[in-house]
């Protein structure tokens, strides 16, 4: 099978840059289009505990998300970027973009809407209890996604 667009999902840690030189070899022998893509998830910031929010501080608590939020994209487009103008140098065509919320739904609906015919993935290998309670990004895309998805396991060093 021939792949002509393929959805990255990625993040800033070393199996994300493992995903994305494997998205990328496969993108030179397929002469296939890359959409780089990170999701930023939405956290509670340590410094605003719940209370505060029943307190009046709803204000403080909303700048510090916002603040956070705007730091967390400024590093993303940062790299992201990076990764972007490594791919065009070798003749990828190459777009890239981030999300805020649950990835694995924003990979499923970008791989539709784009429409990409492989997903590469990462996966950690968390098993029994953490994945239960941490979710699994990698898994949820290989049960939903709309199209072939390769998954780069991340190997542990003993």
């Amino acid at each position: 099978m021939k792949y002509q667009k393929i959805l990255v999902a990625l993040d800033n840690s070393p199996l994300g840059k493992k995903v994305f030189e494997e998205a990328l070899s496969i993108a030179k022998y397929n002469n296939a289009a890359l959409m780089l893509l990170n999701c930023l998830p939405i956290e509670t910031p340590s410094t605003a505990p719940y209370t505060s929010l029943y307190e009046g501080e709803f204000n403080d608590f909303s700048y510090l998300m916002r603040e956070q939020l705007e730091s967390q994209a400024s590093e993303t487009e940062k790299w992201l970027r990076n990764y972007g103008k490594i791919a065009i140098k070798q003749g990828i065509s190459t777009e890239w973009d981030w999300k805020i919320g649950e990835p694995g739904r924003w990979v499923r609906d970008i791989a539709k809407d784009w429409p990409a015919d492989l997903i590469v993935i990462g996966r950690r290998g968390l098993t029994g209890v953490s994945e239960i309670f941490l979710g699994s990004v990698s898994n949820y895309i290989v049960h939903h996604a709309p199209c072939s998805v390769l998954v780069v396991q991340e190997t542990k060093v003993n």
